[in-house]
This record gives structure tokens, C-alpha cells and sequence, in this order.
């Protein structure tokens, strides 16, 4: 297993990376096992809200660079480069095909369990969070699940000492139009919830600021 130590020093090797060394290149099998903690990273309810799109086609990069402010020195640098869709309520509401497909298809649940665990979904999605109150209230919930892949994917890669960038800064709309049309994305059942460049950095980084443990951390025992 590994030691305490080498899991702090890879928190404190990780750094939001604005430029990569273009011409250095993640191997395949490093590439593979961050992919893979992002695919086995834990969602609510287990429901996976998720895809992962990794482009590496230069001429898409110019085009995402066109409406992604955030990602101007690492789009082009980045040895690879994700984009996470986050599923939308069509495909998450308790009734949908997209849920059964997650009971019985992937979670292989009986019949009679799985239409429990649904109406117990239902009532989650109606009353405990009121997420079916609006669409964005349900997509702003699958983001969060995506937020835990993007964060494991990252903390593997710096495991790995493989640096790495997420990123937000880019013009919802302007994303979503693009997509759509190079990407063939269904904006009725996903959307964009964040971006994550790969790769090696150019120099090194700036001594990690945060705050104290004490400002931080509340202990009730």
C-alpha cells in the first residue's frame, strides 16, 4: 500500500499547471489507470452521471480554445486533454430509461429491490433535495458527482507525477453550441460540468499556499 508520506508529497506536487512541455507525452498506461480512477470514482446513489471525453485532435483543441478562456496555455500544450460531461434530468430522473439501464443492466439488481431503490430515488429527487424543481438543479447535482472523478482522476495523476490543470473558465453557451456541433453532443441529455488538462510542467511550481490545519479542520469528539 502506499505510505502516508509519498500520498502528502503527491497533494503537495499537484498545482493547477497554466503551460505543459508540448513535446512530452504521458505514456499509455499512466494515461489509462487516470482514466480508469475516474470511471471508478463513487457517485450518489452509484448512478455514474458521467462521460469522459478525451481530445486529442489539434484542430478541435483550436476550437475549444476559442471559447475557453481558461485553458489558453494548456489546450494546446496539454499531452491530453478531458472534457467531462455531466448528465441532465432527462436521463437522471427516477422514471428514466438511463436509471433502469444503471439497476438492472450495470447494478444487475432484482426486480422487486431495484423498483424499492427507485421509489426511494424518487423521493430524494422530489423532497430531500428537491432537485426536480428546475433542470439546473439536477444538473448542478450530477456536476458534483463529476467533481469527484475530476478530483481522483488528478490526485492519481500526481501519484504519478503527472501534472495537471482543471479547468472552468470557459463561455457556457458558446461550449455547449460547440459542442453540439463538432462534438455530436446530445444537449438534451448531457452538458459540460468541467475541463482537465494532462501533461508534464515547463517550470517548477510556487511554494503551495493554504490555510492552517486550526483555520480548517473542526474536531467533536
Amino acid at each position: 500500500m502506499i505510505k502516508n508520506d509519498e500520498i502528502i508529497k503527491a497533494f503537495n506536487f499537484r498545482h493547477a499547471c497554466k503551460v505543459f512541455d508540448a513535446d512530452k507525452k504521458i505514456s499509455e498506461a499512466d494515461f489509462e489507470t487516470i482514466l480508469e480512477t475516474g470511471r471508478l470514482s463513487p457517485s450518489s446513489f452509484g448512478f455514474e452521471p458521467w462521460k469522459f471525453l478525451v481530445v486529442q485532435n489539434r484542430a478541435l483543441r483550436e476550437k475549444l480554445k476559442e471559447v475557453t478562456w481558461g485553458a489558453q496555455g494548456t489546450l494546446l500544450t496539454a499531452s491530453h486533454y478531458v472534457i467531462i460531461l455531466s448528465r441532465k434530468e432527462s436521463t437522471l430522473k427516477y422514471d428514466s430509461e438511463y436509471i433502469s439501464h444503471m439497476m438492472y443492466d450495470v447494478h444487475h439488481i432484482p426486480e422487486e429491490m431495484a423498483e424499492k431503490r427507485r421509489s426511494f430515488y424518487k423521493t430524494f429527487q422530489e423532497s430531500d433535495f428537491k432537485l426536480l424543481e428546475s433542470k439546473r438543479a439536477t444538473f448542478d447535482w450530477a456536476n458534483k458527482q463529476c467533481y469527484i472523478a475530476l478530483g481522483n482522476m488528478m490526485s492519481s495523476a500526481a501519484m504519478l507525477g503527472i501534472d495537471s490543470c482543471a479547468v472552468e473558465g470557459f463561455r457556457a453557451d458558446a461550449l455547449e453550441a460547440l459542442m453540439v456541433k463538432e462534438f455530436g453532443m446530445d444537449s438534451e441529455k448531457f452538458g459540460v460540468a468541467v475541463m482537465v488538462a494532462f501533461g508534464y510542467r515547463v517550470d517548477e511550481q510556487k511554494v503551495k499556499t493554504r490555510q492552517s490545519k486550526e483555520e480548517v479542520i473542526e474536531w467533536y469528539k
